[in-house]
């Protein structure tokens, strides 16, 4: 199988990509750039401009935001999941850095290609809103209860 269609197998089993016709992610995977991190290497830097997003084809990634007792880790990320969408959703600045945890795969998507592509399907816009909600909850919640830890005397 060639790399092209070796992408688009990983595409269409994204579940942002589900129900997208084969033609359109044929054209994802061709305007995008498989791109390889050695453990510790960022993908990007909180702060920097959103330009693109990355699907995680093999590995994980770490998901870190800056405080002023330094890094905290918010999330870790593996295959078929997506990082940087918000940036192109917003179009707002990286609100996270992410580096590679071990050796790391992950295909490139520019932010025209994507825009273009959530414009037309939005059902993928959905789902992207969903993922992007359910992170927003776990966040909070994880916000609540170190607050209150914070406030449990020892």
């Amino acid at each position: 199988m060639s790399l092209l269609a070796d992408e688009v197998e990983v595409l269409r089993r994204t579940p942002l990509f589900q129900g997208i016709e084969l033609s359109r992610l044929k054209l994802v995977a061709f305007t995008s750039q498989v791109m390889r991190f050695s453990d510790g290497d960022a993908l990007f830097h909180q702060g920097d401009t959103g330009d693109s997003a990355y699907l995680i084809l093999a590995g994980e990634a770490m998901v870190l935001a800056d405080s002023p007792i330094g890094e905290i880790e918010l999330a870790r990320l593996g295959p078929h999941e997506v990082v940087g969408e918000i940036g192109i959703l917003c179009d707002i600045p990286r609100t996270a850095t992410v580096r590679a945890v071990g050796d790391l795969a992950t295909l490139r998507m520019g932010k025209e290609c994507l825009s273009d592509m959530l414009d037309a399907f939005p059902s993928m816009a959905r789902v992207m809103l969903r993922e992007m909600a359910m992170r927003l909850n776990r966040t909070s919640a994880e916000l609540v209860s170190a607050r209150a830890a914070a406030l449990i005397p020892t």
